[in-house]
């Protein structure tokens, strides 16, 4: 982390003991002790907390500290989701309380289940062995672990008044489309055929299911042991229902190989012994029963929209809104993601 982010940070602290007393005012029968924070490695979005007391632990979710879009980094639209869904999937945190109170934080926050295991992000845990032993395992975990979402009856599950499943897909590329041209910097060779390309070929697809839209393995917990086994699935904030296969593109757009060119994020999927994109499309095939012939029109989206979520968060960078030199070459990723697009639309990715 740059010197500047800390001096950011230390000048936008959250008053940590009004959050505790707010906590023990909503929350029953917590432990007398003293209430420890550590905030986890930073994203590129949400800021999120472990809070401690003796035996009990709590995750706190807030927007970032500083001006944020209208809409964007909505904490009561995701914990009246996990509300929803907790019940009816339980690797969903449950959510423990919500807090809009300025008196209280700056931004309006949630304060969830912590879930126990290892979120796998930049390196593989020892205790699973190997990546050619883990590998295989942690690919059908994440695959099987995404078709019991979908499995789910979102209508019986209370959560039809959460999205709008008509016109999803056009809604989600026009969108996305907006969002990059809204904190475009550099001209990009190929951006424009492929968004043209987008938007002439949305599909229909009538079937409808939860959609967390930001499914990937560091979205997951799995158990300390047993790598084949889910025991969370975190980052709710974009979920909706919808087109069940957008979340699928999605997934393979962070679903790295090898052979890719950098795109900006943390690969453990590279690896040898984890699944190929080809053969995780083949997995969920078999596991879900879905037609996946249109499925490089999902993965080339899926690409078009990673490249839009790291356009924005170098827009910021370029402006000066954000000081964090990870972000320095977003630029250069933003630019291999078009390519990838285009390069899927075109059959040569799968």
């Amino acid at each position: 982390m740059s010197d500047a982010i800390r001096k950011t940070q230390k000048t936008q602290e959250v008053d940590w003991q009004k959050v505790e007393r707010f906590l023990r005012n909503a929350i029953p029968h917590l432990p007398e002790g003293e209430m420890k924070v550590r905030q986890f490695s930073e994203g590129y979005s949400n800021l999120t907390y472990l809070l401690q007391i003796e035996h009990w632990e709590g995750v706190l979710r807030r927007p970032p500290f500083g001006e944020i879009p209208p809409k964007a980094h909505d904490m009561e639209r995701e914990f009246k989701m996990l509300e929803k869904v907790h019940p009816v999937f339980p690797l969903a945190p449950e959510p423990y309380v919500y807090c809009e109170d300025p008196e209280v934080m700056d931004k309006h926050f949630y304060v969830m289940e912590k879930k126990q295991g290892i979120v796998i992000d930049e390196e593989l845990p020892e205790v699973y062995g190997n990546p050619e032993q883990a590998g295989p395992v942690i690919s059908k975990n994440v695959i099987t672990t995404l078709v019991q979402l979908q499995a789910i009856d979102y209508k019986e599950a209370g959560l039809a008044e959460m999205g709008k499943a008509e016109g999803f897909m056009e809604r989600q590329v026009k969108g996305w489309i907006k969002r990059y041209h809204h904190s475009k910097t550099d001209d990009v060779e190929g951006l424009e055929e492929l968004e043209q390309w987008l938007i002439a070929n949305i599909p229909v697809n009538e079937e409808t299911t939860i959609v967390h839209n930001d499914f990937k393995l560091n979205n997951m917990v799995i158990d300390e042991q047993s790598p084949g086994l889910a025991t969370g699935v975190l980052d709710w904030e974009l979920s909706t229902i919808g087109d069940p296969l957008s979340d699928v593109g999605s997934t393979l757009a962070y679903w790295g190989q090898a052979e890719d060119a950098d795109i900006g994020i943390n690969i453990i999927s590279s690896q040898p012994g984890f699944y190929s994109r080809k053969e995780f499309v083949e997995e969920y095939a078999k596991q879900s029963g879905r037609d996946m012939s249109n499925i490089n029109y999902y993965l080339a989206f899926g690409f078009y929209k990673l490249a839009g979520i790291l356009q924005q968060i170098y827009y910021r960078w370029e402006k000066g809104e954000i000081e964090d030199e990870r972000f320095r070459h977003l630029n250069k990723a933003v630019t291999n993601l078009i390519d990838m697009a285009n390069r899927t639309r075109r059959g040569e990715v799968l």
